[in-house]
């Protein structure tokens, strides 16, 4: 089996956020063929159009990362119904200018945690419309609304649930699976 070098971001910029806790039980349960770096993101100021004639060096690492990525897996809470602004504002720096978007091509996979009874699905179905406008290939299925409980995850990212570890585990082959058919007919552009 290929191996795949996956960026991941997490979307919640909070020390102890729960989605913290599901990226690293994501990352204990995938393949061994899936090698993780997490791409942060809260250094980056607000993007502006003002940066496209010359990006400063956080927001060239940060494209870089992105880059550097076979794929990228989202990994965010929801906030008022749609992704954190943090989040959008990466995104933004990422596929800007006209012509350099670093998500065109890219396999990606969304996936998140509340505490709330349908997780984050309203979030992660605005944040698959702005992936789709990328031009980023989307993992659909499985879909992943997590409910996020006391003591699910620990904070070393061990799922206390058998039923949530098989499927967070499922859910990680199925991407390594859709990694590798989306770079069998879309080969990276380096």
């Amino acid at each position: 089996m290929t191996t795949f070098t996956v960026g991941y971001l997490i979307g919640s910029l909070a020390r102890d956020s729960i989605n913290r806790k599901l990226a690293k039980a994501l990352i204990r349960l995938a393949p061994e063929t899936l090698e993780f770096h997490e791409i942060s993101f809260g250094e980056l100021p607000i993007y502006s159009y003002d940066y496209d004639a010359d990006y400063p060096p956080e927001a060239r690492a940060f494209k870089a990362a992105i880059k550097r990525s076979d794929a990228v897996l989202f990994v965010t809470p929801e906030y008022n119904r749609s992704i954190p602004g943090g989040l959008k504002n990466a995104i933004d720096w990422a596929s800007r200018p006209y012509g350099t978007n670093a998500f065109a091509r890219k396999p990606s996979a969304v996936i998140g945690t509340s505490p709330g009874a349908i997780g984050t699905a309203v979030a992660q179905q605005s944040l698959r419309s702005v992936l789709g406008f990328l031009n980023a290939p989307q993992m659909n299925a499985p879909e992943a609304y997590i409910q996020f409980t006391p003591g699910l995850i620990t904070d070393d990212g061990e799922v206390t649930v058998g039923s949530t570890e098989e499927f967070l585990r499922t859910y990680m082959e199925e991407f390594h699976t859709f990694i590798a058919r989306v770079l069998t007919v879309l080969p990276r552009e380096d």
